[in-house]
């Protein structure tokens, strides 16, 4: 079956540093590469996926603005790229919105990965195109949707990429976008309240330099607190797999968050606030997760569970201000668990976080369980059409 995966025309296929979206499509070509498919990706020039390559624009252009210029730049793009594969693809796998109107035009099955969180607008706009498969990464994605024909797969990496650390060093980590939704704030509240120092990398995009210069650089010293920039597949074994834990202190409903199985699979534990896939990306399986309302909690017995529990992960209740760190005195909730403003988590959060590093390995043999086991499949995308009938021509 000769399948096209279409990229947005801006970062490289794959992606040296950012590019989440982009990070899943090289992993997806290859995988159908050696499933015996016949791949051929769109994306621009600068690719170097181990599949054919179609471009329209030779360079990568970013990061970018979000103006009308980026738009019709991906626009034309897409355009040409559903043109071209319906000439001699059997499925067209698209990665942005701009692909559905086009499939009215052509026969030629068409397959949609949503990436992006749900949005009432678009969730209508979806409903204009009943006849395209829709991919959502997490079950919190699907359960919003109403198409025919929705389906979630979890992403998937290569592991071989990533390498297991068995000795941690004495640091938090976080990997993301420096943007509000993202928490990079909490990240250092959390590091300061426990008295563990914090690395952080990621892209400072242009829409979040005021956040960056006045939520975060204030608190970088290069010593407890470290921005390290961006990270590529080297920076990122090293960053997370020498850490303690990763922090993933959301603000928004993650619509997957692929930074959380990487870490895993260098056998790094996650600490993450609750919101969107959370709960399907960071297993129960192998850690005890301190739920709303627990019975320790309320009767206050939390430092004898900080001194025993084999951390994976621990879900906190979500900031509800915009950018400042939670404190009683500032948030509107109730905090379902913030390890770092009960008065005997903190001295214990640095030897509990030190216990966790024991359980990198399960960490990362769960992590390849599940690969294995199709939780975090690559996305066979012709899985989804064998047993279909013939598409209608419109």
């Amino acid at each position: 079956m000769r399948i096209a995966l279409i990229a947005p025309p801006f970062i490289k296929i794959p992606p040296r540093f950012y590019g989440g979206t982009e990070l899943f499509i090289a992993n997806l070509a290859e995988g159908l590469k050696k499933f015996g498919h016949d791949v051929v990706v769109y994306a621009n020039g600068e690719s170097n996926v181990g599949v054919e390559v179609r471009w329209l624009y030779p360079e990568h252009e970013w990061p970018i603005k979000g103006g009308s210029c980026e738009n019709l730049k991906e626009i034309n793009h897409t355009a040409w790229a559903v043109h071209d594969a319906s000439e001699s693809c059997d499925i067209i796998h698209i990665n942005n919105v701009f692909g559905l109107p086009h499939s009215r035009f052509i026969d030629t099955r068409f397959i949609y990965t949503i990436h992006h969180p749900h949005g009432r607008a678009l969730s209508e706009f979806y409903s204009y195109y009943p006849d395209v498969y829709y991919v959502t990464i997490s079950d919190f994605q699907r359960q919003q949707e109403t198409m025919p024909h929705v389906q979630t797969i979890h992403h998937g990496i290569d592991l071989s990429r990533y390498r297991l650390c068995e000795n941690k060093k004495h640091y938090l980590s976080f990997l993301g976008r420096i943007a509000p939704v993202k928490g990079t704030h909490l990240a250092i509240a959390v590091a300061k309240k426990s008295g563990i120092p914090l690395k952080i990398a990621g892209e400072v995009q242009p829409l979040f330099r005021d956040y960056f210069e006045s939520e975060v650089k204030p608190h970088i010293d290069g010593k407890f607190v470290e921005y390290v920039g961006e990270a590529d597949l080297a920076t990122k074994n090293e960053l997370l797999g020498n850490s303690l834990a990763l922090l993933f202190p959301i603000q928004w409903d993650e619509p997957f968050g692929l930074v959380m199985i990487e870490a895993m699979a260098c056998g790094t534990p996650v600490l993450a606030l609750p919101g969107g896939s959370v709960k399907e990306v960071v297993s129960d399986e192998l850690a005890d997760t301190f739920a709303a309302r627990s019975k320790s909690w309320r009767d206050g017995h939390v430092k004898s569970r900080l001194a025993s529990v084999p951390l994976q992960s621990v879900f906190m209740q979500r900031n509800t201000s915009r950018w400042n760190a939670w404190s009683p005195s500032t948030s509107t909730c109730t905090p379902r668990f913030a390890i770092w403003d009960h008065p005997e988590a903190s001295e214990n959060c640095s030897k509990w976080l030190a216990k966790s590093a024991r359980w990198h390995e399960h960490a990362a043999l769960n992590l390849r369980k599940r690969i294995s086991g199709g939780s975090f499949a690559l996305c066979g995308a012709e899985a989804c059409f064998q047993s279909q009938a013939p598409r209608k021509v419109r």
